[in-house]
């Protein structure tokens, strides 16, 4: 007969917070994952950004442990847009204190704060949960004040450093987890997207190659020149090459797109998608070519191949995980989250030709 505290431990509430941005909450993800497959009858609550909920759910309202809500059971809108647009509104106000009452009502046993901020560490002890959890060496110092339970990572993937807090979480709850290793993100999939990208790709039997020029800062972005000849060479051999748009008409994809042509490639396409169109089309890629951007992080969690350019960030700590990769990166480079305009000296030496080398040498060509 399993006691009321045994069945407590069977099926904790836990909350995760790791609210943004794509990168960070993909990273997260394989710990959850884990946490899914030690204690399936767990309550798991995720806090996060409204534009990246479609990470977690396809569609509202969605079932748990269903194709469109595989890992989670309940999502927790985080509006940190607003919040930083309007600091001392009475907007933002009402926004944390409704967070708040919301949080508070699942009574969560544990709350983990897989960001490292002062921000997330603030929502994580606004839950009321009964334990809050992060890492000992957070992101932003002074987010260590907030944690209860402090966790010493050894590791230095930020992917194998949440692997280490979520097991030390079930090491409280389930014996023996300290043997607990990453499992594979369970990304929603989203049937409308899913359609859209078969229309999109229809009949298409090239080997397909994505490209995703920008990032989150320019010191993180190859020139998109570069890009264009990269595209022209793959498709010169037979793939399909399609350019991340971030929006109609970017103007990144478009010099990508312009500098193809004048090298006589005249298929290359922009797209613009939903992120769950972008991850619907990203899971039939037969390779991406990226910086340290939210579409690498994502193919990687999809267990596509990458060509993966680092300049400024370290791909030690947050390159592609668990996915077949070759990671470029310049000797001369040095970590630096300055987020500097213009691309880093490290990255401007990576030349087309070794680019193209990589992917051949992916694609088999």
């Amino acid at each position: 007969m399993v006691s009321a505290g045994e069945q407590q431990w069977q099926q904790p509430r836990i909350l995760i917070v790791r609210v943004g941005a794509m990168g960070d909450v993909l990273h997260g993800m394989p710990a959850v994952a884990a946490l899914r497959q030690a204690l399936p009858h767990a309550f798991l609550g995720w806090a996060i950004e409204p534009r990246w909920s479609s990470l977690l759910q396809a569609g509202s309202p969605a079932r748990p442990g269903t194709p469109a809500m595989p890992l989670i059971n309940c999502l927790h809108p985080v509006e940190t847009r607003l919040w930083s647009s309007r600091p001392f509104s009475f907007a933002t106000v009402r926004s944390i204190l409704r967070l708040g009452r919301e949080l508070r009502q699942q009574r969560y046993d544990l709350a983990m704060d897989l960001q490292g901020s002062i921000r997330s560490a603030v929502i994580a002890r606004l839950s009321g949960a009964k334990a809050v959890m992060g890492n000992a060496f957070p992101r932003e110092n002074a987010a260590k004040h907030f944690y209860g339970l402090r966790v010493r990572t050894t590791r230095s993937h930020v992917v194998e450093q949440a692997v280490e807090i979520a097991s030390a979480a079930l090491q409280r709850c389930l014996p023996g987890a300290e043997a607990l290793t990453p499992g594979t993100p369970a990304l929603p999939r989203d049937t409308g997207a899913e359609a859209w990208c078969d229309a999109l790709l229809a009949a298409e039997s090239r080997p397909l190659v994505f490209l995703a020029p920008t990032a989150g800062w320019g010191a993180k972005e190859w020139p998109a020149e570069r890009y264009g000849a990269v595209a022209a060479n793959l498709q010169a051999n037979g793939c399909r090459v399609l350019v991340n748009a971030v929006s109609e008409g970017d103007p990144v994809a478009a010099v990508v797109i312009a500098a193809a042509k004048q090298l006589g490639a005249v298929g290359t396409e922009a797209v613009s998608s939903t992120l769950p169109q972008l991850t619907a089309l990203l899971r039939r890629t037969s390779l991406v070519v990226a910086g340290d951007t939210g579409p690498l992080h994502l193919a990687a969690a999809l267990g596509r191949p990458v060509i993966a350019l680092f300049g400024p960030t370290n791909p030690a700590r947050n390159g592609p995980y668990s996915t077949p990769a070759i990671v470029l990166r310049d000797p001369a480079s040095t970590t630096d989250h300055r987020r500097r305009p213009s691309t880093e000296a490290g990255l401007l030496r990576i030349p087309v030709e070794a680019v193209v080398a990589a992917a051949r040498k992916m694609l088999m060509l």
